[in-house]
């Protein structure tokens, strides 16, 4: 669940496979202890992860979108202001795709979303901060058109977000 809302934790479902990899692979005593160690650890790792939305003063949604938005190097200023993106662009978005019943079903609406997206990330009041070059909002468009599509396909965004 926590994949399907936000993409950028596929490092938790990696560690998890690996560390089932390496249970199936031996069965040993020390190596369940291991495992089941690794495991605790990994929960550990999850619990922290499900609570930074709220350290970060964001929804779930909103933190997926904040996710996708960063890029390395940011001042804390920029990261602030990204914050704020990332929540005024999940407000729009849920906005938008209230009034249509499934976005992603006709090519009109999907582009209709799309550029809504780039609209609001290029909006000198509402957007990116400045040094977010033309082409890293191109990417971040398309970064989070992609995982509104993914997240409709799993019930997420089909009905009132």
């Amino acid at each position: 669940k926590m994949l399907m809302q936000n993409p950028t934790r596929t490092d938790f479902q990696k560690h998890y496979e690996a560390i089932i990899d390496e249970y199936n692979s031996e069965k040993d005593r020390v190596t369940i202890e291991a495992t089941f160690e690794a495991l605790i650890k990994l929960v550990d790792a999850l619990s922290e992860e499900e609570q930074r939305a709220v350290k970060e003063g964001l929804s779930e949604d909103a933190l997926a979108l904040f996710d996708l938005l960063l890029k390395p190097d940011l001042s804390k200023a920029e990261i602030d202001r990204i914050k704020k993106v990332a929540d005024g662009l999940y407000e729009t978005i849920k906005i938008e795709l209230s009034r249509i019943q499934n976005f992603a079903a006709k090519q009109s609406t999907r582009d209709e979303i799309k550029i809504k997206i780039k609209d609001y990330l290029w909006n000198e009041e509402t957007g990116l901060p400045e040094s977010f070059a033309p082409e890293d909002v191109e990417e971040k468009t398309e970064m989070v058109f992609k995982h509104l599509l993914i997240a409709n396909k799993n019930g997420i965004y089909s009905a009132s977000p």
